[in-house]
């Protein structure tokens, strides 16, 4: 005989009877039930959990490549920074070399340097990121072509001053500077002398011996060069700029007329040619055809001269 239950069911008002009867069968049946019903709950929880931690591990995976991009994306405006504060500089250094950068100017760029640095230190978002960059590669691009600009200033600028050394070199090589015997003694000065008679002096007496090698005070053109009365064998150089420079009592030249010499160049040999009463030779600088004291061209070119120079 098969085991049965009985539910009976008594509403509080009323007395109609609900009467539920089953067996043994039917409460294994329930049980069945419940359990796959829970089976399938608990089934559906561990999966949701699954992909629960899938998804935070892709999220994880994304956050680290976007911090990735985001670090790679820094470095590059790092990078960028970089160069253009390199540009700066050397801009900058361009700029005082050629007398276009002011203290104010160069306070203001060091300012704006500071401030690229500060920006590019502090943490930021792609967009800010990416809002840097962009402005960062606009200023690399002026500062480049500002750099071809400056290149191109301070080329011609450079040049004009090389002209001008150049120049001016050329103009100094051609004021009388230096003693035309070496270091010879002056015998006789510039001026008023009475031996060996009373007469004005248009020159200086340097001591020399017979033969030894004259040289050209500064580069110039020789105009002449031979017997000239008193001076007996002269040399008489044009430098081009109203100076002259005579060289007299000469035993032998070495050059010709038309010549061109450089300072220092061989021109001839001390004599005593003309009313020369000894081996000597006398050595007279001429201004706009007057005679000046050749003293103060024996070691360099005079202040005064210099300051004309200019």
């Amino acid at each position: 005989m098969k085991r049965r239950y009985l539910v009976k069911i008594i509403p509080p008002k009323g007395y109609r009877i609900y009467r539920f009867e089953f067996a043994w069968r039917h409460v294994a049946a329930l049980a069945g039930a419940l359990f796959v019903v829970l089976l399938a709950g608990l089934t559906v929880h561990v999966y949701q959990l699954w992909a629960a931690d899938k998804t935070v591990a892709h999220l994880r995976t994304i956050a680290d490549q976007q911090r990735a991009k985001l670090n790679a994306m820094n470095a590059e405006a790092a990078a960028i920074a970089h160069q253009i504060d390199a540009l700066s500089r050397r801009n900058q250094e361009i700029r005082r070399a050629i007398g276009l950068e002011t203290g104010r100017q160069a306070d203001q760029r060091a300012k704006t340097r500071d401030e690229r640095r500060s920006s590019a230190a502090a943490p930021e978002s792609f967009a800010g990121v990416e809002s840097r960059i962009a402005d960062l590669a606009q200023a690399s691009a002026q500062a480049s072509t500002e750099e071809v600009r400056l290149e191109k200033v301070a080329l011609r600028v450079l040049n004009e001053r090389h002209i001008e050394a150049v120049a001016r070199a050329a103009l100094l090589a051609s004021i009388p500077s230096i003693n035309p015997l070496g270091e010879a003694a002056v015998n006789s000065p510039f001026g008023y002398r009475t031996n060996p008679w009373p007469e004005f002096h248009p020159g200086i007496d340097l001591a020399g011996d017979y033969g030894e090698p004259v040289r050209a005070s500064a580069a110039g053109t020789v105009v002449t060069a031979g017997w000239d009365s008193g001076y007996g064998i002269k040399v008489d150089i044009d430098h081009g700029n109203r100076y002259h420079t005579w060289y007299a009592h000469l035993s032998r030249v070495d050059v010709v007329i038309g010549q061109r010499v450089t300072k220092g160049q061989i021109i001839a040999r001390v004599g005593a040619t003309g009313e020369a009463t000894g081996p000597h030779l006398h050595y007279q600088v001429m201004f706009d055809g007057n005679p000046v004291d050749p003293a103060p061209f024996m070691t360099g070119v005079p202040q005064r001269v210099l300051a004309s120079a200019r």
